[in-house]
């Protein structure tokens, strides 16, 4: 296996499968302070767990200057999974075994014996909710937290998160634009777990589950909103698809209105699929919904639905970029069967018309307001 220092790792790095631009970067100033902060507190040997690597940066960078005995990885997004190890591959020439570290989801078997755990910071509150109380439930109970963010995106309620479950959180001074949390001393608890979280949309009469780094939590957010407001439209499929789904608000509404038809709510995130599993259980639909942790839907068949159904983001990571929804709107293109219609909510700034046009068929446009516009684009038939 080849010895790289942390520069020769940082260099290397690729964002592949997720979207690559000249504006995008596999790793930032975080990753290093998190390394260079533990580098200074952690001994050779010891049990490391990485949540939130977004790339590879921490994993990789903490095997080439930290020489732990064991790492753990979680990462909520597939794409992330497969960036690294598509990049511990390339940069240190083997798969994950051989770089020596292994993938898991959330739970004991990430943080069990644990006596470190780096972790980027999440985007929301709930999300770091979640990790703090997995961390605080299952690691050791000297364990350290070194939770890490860019200055502009972190809070004083992350603070006041992690001190509902470690006795001591301390934030560090600011280097680069990053900063870096030491939380220790966790507040075990044999307690019932929080996540996923269940609330009943009366507007809906829908019983949505959420767990922490799911988009919109519990809510029905207003592009999803404005989207059903079209559902008495929509084709009766025998296989439809909740593309980016999320919750699984759009799945489980269009099983419940088409009890014939077969759905697959798919998303690239593993806490929008367990979300939209258990927000199915919730709602009896459990046998007519299914599940999928996928990337842009690349383990479906070719021409394998009659109707799609798609809110596509329009933010990778911290910054706004339409190669996401475009992504989704080509695979889109290719699942249809000829014929299947692919209904899309879109903030009215973004031109995905042309896309929709060339990737899947003829577009008309459904349905306007000042914030959204809603499209049904039917999958013209192969040349």
């Amino acid at each position: 296996m080849a010895v790289k220092s942390l520069d020769d790792v940082l260099r290397e790095l690729r964002r592949r499968p997720d979207v690559e631009a000249p504006n995008l970067q596999a790793w930032d100033a975080t990753d290093r302070l998190l390394l260079e902060t533990a580098a200074e507190r952690i001994q050779p040997g010891s049990s490391l767990t990485v949540i939130g690597d977004r790339y590879g940066a921490l994993t990789l960078g903490a095997l080439a200057m930290l020489s732990p005995g064991t790492v753990r990885v979680h990462q909520d997004l597939i794409t992330g999974e497969q960036a690294l190890r598509l990049n511990a591959a390339e940069v240190l020439g083997g798969d994950a075994a051989e770089a020596g570290f292994s993938q898991f989801s959330l739970g004991p078997e990430l943080l069990d014996g644990a006596d470190t755990v780096l972790l980027q910071l999440p985007k929301t509150l709930a999300e770091l909710d979640q990790v703090a109380e997995a961390v605080a439930r299952h690691a050791r109970p000297d364990v350290v937290l070194l939770a890490g963010g860019r200055v502009k995106h972190m809070s004083l309620g992350m603070n006041a998160v992690l001190e509902r479950h470690f006795s001591s959180v301390a934030p560090q001074l600011a280097r680069q634009k990053s900063r870096v949390i030491v939380a220790a001393g966790p507040h075990g608890t044999g307690g019932p777990k929080r996540f996923p979280v269940v609330e009943h949309l009366a507007e809906i009469d829908l019983d949505v589950a959420a767990h922490g780094a799911v988009f919109a939590g519990p809510r029905l957010d207003i592009g999803t909103r404005f989207l059903l407001t079209f559902l008495p439209a929509m084709r009766s499929a025998q296989h439809a698809v909740d593309l980016g789904c999320g919750t699984g608000i759009l799945a489980a509404m269009y099983a419940r209105q088409h009890p014939g038809a077969t759905v697959t709510a798919t998303d690239q995130s593993a806490a929008a699929v367990a979300s939209a599993q258990a927000t199915a259980a919730a709602n009896g639909l459990a046998g007519q919904v299914g599940v999928l942790q996928d990337d842009a839907m690349a383990t479906l068949a070719d021409g394998s639905a009659d109707l799609i159904l798609l809110n596509p983001p329009f933010h990778v990571g911290a910054g706004v970029h339409a190669g996401a929804g475009l992504k989704l709107i080509e695979a889109a293109g290719r699942v249809l069967a000829p014929g299947g219609e692919l209904w899309t909510v879109f903030n009215r700034h973004l031109a995905y018309l042309p896309a929709l046009e060339r990737h899947v068929g003829p577009t008309a446009v459904k349905g306007q307001n000042p914030k959204f516009t809603v499209t049904r684009s039917t999958r013209r038939p192969p040349l």
